[in-house]
């Protein structure tokens, strides 16, 4: 993973900036792949509306629907979410080396 930009980084964070996103995200990641039916049930969203939020998610790689039958059964693609963790654990490393640095002049 670089330092340059990386617009794919961009539009993975985008599509995770959302709440209700982010809970389909907890949803599948917690409860494995689900048909828009069952990640409608209980929640205040409509199924038109989850089904717009996932389409985002898919551009951004983050889940695959698949047919079944009559329905499309949505699942997470953990290596996405494993990029998102890399890209954050690449900005605390530069956080944290501006601070030491920071810190060294302050203290110098």
């Amino acid at each position: 993973m670089s330092r340059r930009r990386n617009p794919r980084a961009a539009l993975l964070f985008a599509a995770l900036g959302d709440k209700t996103r982010l809970r389909l995200v907890s949803r599948l990641c917690n409860d494995g792949p689900m048909s828009i039916t069952r990640l409608t049930a209980g929640s205040h969203v409509s199924r038109q509306a989850v089904t717009k939020h996932l389409r985002v998610m898919e551009r951004a790689g983050l889940v695959h629907g698949t047919r079944r039958g009559r329905e499309s059964v949505w699942q997470m693609r953990q290596q996405r979410l494993e990029e998102a963790r890399r890209y954050l654990q690449l900005i605390e490393m530069q956080w944290d080396d501006a601070l030491g640095r920071l810190h060294k002049f302050v203290e110098g």
